[in-house]
């Protein structure tokens, strides 16, 4: 029977879609594959790594009637990459192999049982459905991301924390040295709930939610999260553990404050990064009324030293700080101008938005 026969763009968006989160290497070798299943007109598209599962549906004609199995998903984009983007392509089932054609090209791929593919068992304990729109999500998500740790032994850190509560979602990531903060306003009032989402969830959710109108559905359950936009349905595990409690490391009331254009302060931090050593990222800012200055030095004795003009009539402060901390938060921002708030040199620095209170960013001083 034809499965599909549709043009390749068509199916190569949708596979790339559902395949983010396959491996090439895995334990059980079912999951290299993607779980095709043909009911009537309507083809859904199934990927798994056991602690996600990303689902997709699609019209791509064909024969009507029923057919499923599992093939390898790579092999499926790799060879579909290989061809135009308006080349109409034929999936044919045959036994237990799928034929792929398009053009003069003919590629046969040999199936795995669908009923060996380990869907992830949906909890049966969601809570309240809510949502946002899904630039909303994206830009929140853009906004703190990059503060999550990276393999670390406190496992609930490799992640965001997702705060609903009332009509407010936060998101929080922190990797011990720095924290980011974004919040946004929901259209509902809903029950609170606190979840924190696998690092490779957010990574792959950063993937799929477009700046396109639409919004998407959130349902959150004592280990899984669900989410639904764009007619794709993405069940994912929750990390276990307990989070900080990030309202006590955001420093209130500091007593010194600059705003600074977030262009001209990040050309100068990666200006002056350019000397540090790999090792050591460290950079000196001095702070006196009127003047910012930047420094770096590394083990070859060279040194890079760079000033911006201020509006400034507080404390004189000198503090240390890793530079990528630094500048992973300004490139992760779209705004014109920041706040920095510091109250000493060894104290933890606050960057904001002036006249937003959506966006908090900590940043721990480091010895220099």
């Amino acid at each position: 029977m034809i499965v599909m026969k549709t043009t390749q763009d068509k199916v190569l968006s949708v596979l790339q879609a559902v395949s983010g989160i396959v491996e090439r290497r895995h334990t059980l070798p079912i999951l290299a594959n993607v779980l095709i299943r043909k009911t009537g007109s309507s083809l859904q598209f199934t990927t798994s790594d056991l602690e996600i599962q990303i689902r997709t549906t699609a019209e791509l004609d064909g024969d009507s009637g029923n057919f499923t199995a599992t093939v390898g998903a790579r092999k499926l984009i790799d060879i579909l990459r290989t061809m135009p983007a308006d080349q109409t392509v034929v999936l044919e089932s045959n036994q237990n192999k799928v034929i792929l054609k398009g053009g003069k090209s003919k590629f046969t791929l040999q199936t795995m049982p669908s009923e060996d593919f380990p869907l992830v068992q949906e909890s049966p304990g969601f809570g309240p459905v809510f949502s946002v729109p899904q630039k909303t999500l994206k830009d929140l998500l853009g906004q703190v991301a990059f503060a999550m740790a990276v393999h670390d032994i406190r496992y609930y850190l490799n992640g965001i924390l997702f705060v609903a509560e009332g009509k407010q979602l936060s998101l929080v990531a922190t990797d011990g040295h720095r924290l980011a903060f974004a919040s946004a306003l929901l259209d509902v009032e809903v029950p609170r709930q606190e979840v924190i989402l696998p690092r490779k969830t957010v990574i792959e959710m950063q993937r799929l939610l477009s700046d396109v109108e639409g919004v998407i559905e959130m349902q959150f359950a004592n280990n899984q999260a669900k989410f639904s936009f764009g007619g794709m349905e993405f069940v994912t595990k929750l990390v276990e553990g307990k989070f900080p409690d990030y309202n006590r490391v955001i420093p209130k009331n500091h007593k010194n404050r600059i705003t600074l254009g977030r262009l001209s302060l990040l050309a100068t931090l990666q200006r002056t990064a350019i000397l540090t050593s790999d090792k050591f990222k460290g950079v000196r800012l001095n702070i006196e009324p009127g003047t910012l200055r930047v420094a770096s030095n590394n083990a070859e004795q060279e040194e890079a030293v760079d000033e911006l003009d201020i509006d400034y009539a507080g404390d004189s402060i000198e503090i240390g700080f890793n530079v990528t901390y630094l500048i992973d938060a300004l490139s992760n921002m779209d705004q014109e101008m920041v706040n920095l708030e510091l109250s000493d040199g060894n104290s933890s620095a606050l960057f904001t938005v002036p006249e937003n209170a959506t966006f908090k960013y900590v940043v721990m001083p480091m010895r220099i």
